[in-house]
C-alpha cells in the first residue's frame, strides 16, 4: 500500500508530502490545480517515461519519493527484490527518482540503485493506474486470457500444469527435429568420425606419455655433455683435481682437525658436527652422480624411436588437443557420437514415443483447463453483464466466449473473446469491433469490479479521470463500484464528481496558490466540515448555500450507508 508521497519540483509541485490511507482516496480540486500532476508523479515512481520538460522552471532537477507497507504485496515481488539484493526496509519500500534537466535519471530502491527496468518491473506489483490507456489494454489478447485465468486458483494450477506439460513435449520435439537434421549429415561425417577414432585408437596413447618422452628426449640428446658434468663433479668429491684433493677429502681432514681442537675447546665438538652431517650429505650426492652417470646412454637409436613416437603425439595434439588428455577426450566425444548414429532409429523410436505420450498427458490437461475456462466464463460474464447494468447499461450483453483454437498454444488450445452489444437485439461482437470510449471506459470499471476481491497481485490501485463524461445515476453507480474496489484494494481516485467523492475514507483537496513570480500547488487532507463544503462546492458550482450543504451532507450520509452495505456484503462472503 502506498504510505506517502513526496515530490519536489514537478511542475506546479514544488515541494509537496501526501499521506494516503487504506481504502479510498480521493482527490479533488479546481481545475489546473495539479490533481493529475499528482498521478504523473506517481508514474515516475511505477517506471513510466518521465521528460525533463516536466521540471519547474527555475529548478534542475526534480524528485519523486514514495514509501510503500510491504505486507500486502504478492510473494511475487518480495521474491523480486530478494533476488535483487534489496533488503526489506522494516517492512517499508522506499523508491526515489530524480530527473537532472540535462536528462540523467537516478533510481533508488531502499537506498540500492537500480534500472529502470527493474523499477517498472517492481512498480508493476504496486500501483495499478487505470485510465484511457488501461480501458484500451482490456482489448489485448493475453489480458483476456489473464482476466479469465484469474478468476479461479483450480485454473491457475491447470494452467501451470498444462504449461508443464507443453514445455517439455516443445522441447522433445526440437529435439527430434535436430535429431532428423543430424541424419541428414551423418552419411559424410561418419567416415570422418571413423577415422579419426581409428587414428588416435592406432596411437595407443597413455596419460602423460608426452610428458614423459619429452624428458627421456632431453636426456638422451645431451647424453654426452651430461656424462661430462658427472665425471667432473664426481672428481671434485671423490678425487680431487691438480689443485688440490678432493671435497670429501678435504671435510675428512678438517673434521679431524676439529675434533683434536675439541679436546682443548668444547665448543668446537658444534662445528666438528656440522662438518660431519655435511660430509655425509655429499657422500650422498657423489653416490647418486655415479649411479646417475651409470644410467646414461649413449643411443642414437633409442633416441630416434622416441622422437618418432614424439612426432606422432605431435600431430595428433594439432588436430585434436593440447594435450594427450584433450586428445583421448576428444575421442571419447567421437565414440559417443558414433554410438549415436549407430542407435539413431531405436533414438528416434524413443523420442516419438516419449513425445506421443507427453502430447496425451498435454491433451488431458488442456481439455481441463478448457472446461474450466468455459465455467468460469460463464459465471464471469454474468457477474460482469450485471455490473454494467448498475452502471446505467441495462441491455448491454456482455460474454467471455471461449473457442477451441485446433493447435497447442503456450497457453492452452483455446481462443478467448470479449463479445459486447450495447443495446438490446444486436448480435454480441468483439469489444474491440464494437465497443465505444465511453462503454469501453464502463465495461473496465465493471471488470475491475468483479475482480478487485479476487485479484490480490497489486494492493493499490489508481482511477484517473474515471468519471469523464457521466453524471447522474451513472455517476453515482460508478462511485459505488469505486468504493466496492477500495473494500479490497487501497484507491486513489481524482474526480470531479460529487456522488464519488463522498464514498471518500480520506478526502484530498488540492489548491494553486500564486506566490510572487510563481503558482504551487499545496494539498491537505480535509476535516469532515471541510470535506462537506468541498462536496457542497462540486454539486452546487461556486455560490456554497445552506441548500447545497445540506444536499451534501445527505449525500454523504447516504454513501456511508451504502458503505456500510459493502462491508456487511464482504463479510458475508468470507
Amino acid at each position: 500500500m502506498l504510505k506517502t508521497l513526496t515530490v519536489w519540483n514537478f511542475a506546479l509541485l514544488e515541494h509537496v508530502q501526501v499521506e494516503f490511507g487504506p481504502g479510498l482516496n480521493i482527490l479533488t480540486g479546481e481545475t489546473g490545480a495539479g490533481k493529475s500532476i499528482l498521478i504523473d508523479s506517481l508514474g515516475a515512481i511505477l517506471g513510466h517515461r518521465i521528460s525533463a520538460d516536466s521540471i519547474r522552471t527555475g529548478c534542475d532537477w526534480l524528485r519523486v519519493e514514495a514509501v510503500f507497507t510491504l505486507d500486502d504485496v504478492s510473494e511475487n515481488l518480495h521474491a523480486l527484490l530478494t533476488n535483487q539484493a534489496i533488503d526489506d526496509n522494516e517492512g517499508l519500500l522506499i523508491i526515489t527518482r530524480q530527473v537532472t534537466r540535462g536528462g540523467r535519471s537516478i533510481v533508488l530502491v531502499n537506498g540500492r540503485h537500480v534500472t529502470l527496468t527493474l523499477l517498472k518491473q517492481i512498480g508493476a506489483f504496486l500501483v495499478d493506474i487505470h485510465g484511457q490507456n488501461e480501458n484500451l489494454a482490456l482489448l489485448k489478447e493475453e489480458n483476456q486470457f489473464s482476466l479469465l485465468d484469474q478468476y479461479d486458483q483450480t485454473i491457475q494450477d491447470s494452467l501451470h500444469a498444462y504449461h508443464a506439460a507443453y514445455t517439455g513435449w516443445q522441447e522433445k520435439k526440437r529435439l527430434l527435429e535436430q535429431n532428423v537434421q543430424n541424419a541428414r549429415e551423418y552419411a559424410q561425417r561418419l567416415d570422418m568420425l571413423r577415422w579419426q577414432d581409428q587414428e588416435i585408437s592406432a596411437a595407443h596413447l597413455q596419460e602423460q606419455e608426452d610428458e614423459q618422452l619429452e624428458t627421456a628426449i632431453q636426456k638422451l640428446s645431451h647424453a654426452e655433455k651430461l656424462t661430462g658434468f658427472v665425471e667432473e663433479a664426481y672428481d671434485l668429491l671423490e678425487n680431487g683435481t691438480q689443485k688440490g684433493i678432493g671435497v670429501l677429502a678435504a671435510l675428512s681432514q678438517v673434521s679431524k682437525n676439529l675434533e683434536a681442537m675439541s679436546r682443548f675447546d668444547d665448543s668446537m665438538s658444534n662445528m666438528q658436527e656440522m662438518v660431519e652431517e655435511a660430509s655425509i650429505t655429499l657422500q650422498e650426492v657423489a653416490s647418486d652422480l655415479r649411479q646417475y652417470g651409470e644410467s646414461i646412454e649413449f643411443r642414437p637409436d633409442k633416441l630416434d624411436t622416441l622422437q618418432k613416437r614424439m612426432d606422432v603425439i605431435y600431430r595428433l595434439r594439432k588436430k585434436y588437443g593440447a594435450t594427450i588428455s584433450d586428445i583421448l577426450a576428444h575421442q571419447k566425444k567421437v565414440q559417443q557420437e558414433l554410438h549415436a548414429i549407430a542407435h539413431y532409429d531405436e533414438d528416434i523410436a524413443e523420442l516419438e514415443q516419449d513425445i506421443s505420450a507427453r502430447e496425451k498427458q498435454m491433451k488431458q490437461c488442456a481439455a481441463v483447463l478448457s472446461d474450466q475456462r468455459i465455467k468460469a466464463a460463464k459465471a464471469l460474464s454474468a457477474l460482469i453483464q450485471n455490473q454494467l447494468a448498475s452502471l446505467g447499461m441495462p441491455d448491454a450483453v456482455f460474454r467471455i466466449d471461449v473457442q477451441p483454437s485446433g493447435k497447442y498454444m503456450a497457453n492452452g488450445t483455446d481462443n478467448v473473446a470479449l463479445l459486447f452489444s450495447a443495446n438490446r437485439g444486436e448480435t454480441a461482437k468483439p469489444l474491440q469491433k464494437v465497443a465505444s470510449g465511453g462503454e469501453l471506459s464502463r465495461i473496465a470499471l465493471a471488470v475491475k469490479t468483479v475482480a478487485a476481491s479476487r485479484d490480490t497481485s497489486v494492493p493499490s490501485m489508481v482511477f484517473d479521470e474515471i468519471d469523464t463524461g457521466i453524471g447522474g445515476r451513472t455517476a453515482q453507480m460508478v462511485a459505488e463500484r469505486i468504493a466496492q474496489v477500495a473494500f479490497y484494494k487501497q484507491v486513489l481516485c481524482i474526480t470531479h464528481l460529487p456522488q464519488i467523492a463522498c464514498m471518500a475514507d480520506i478526502h484530498l483537496y488540492l489548491s494553486k496558490i500564486s506566490e510572487e513570480n510563481s503558482v504551487v500547488t499545496h494539498v491537505r487532507t480535509l476535516s469532515e466540515c471541510e470535506r462537506i463544503s468541498e462536496i457542497a462546492r462540486m454539486a452546487s458550482g461556486a455560490d456554497i448555500t445552506s441548500a447545497s450543504l445540506d444536499n451534501a451532507r445527505e449525500m454523504v450520509s447516504h454513501a456511508r450507508t451504502k458503505k456500510q452495505q459493502f462491508a456487511q456484503k464482504k463479510q458475508n462472503n468470507l
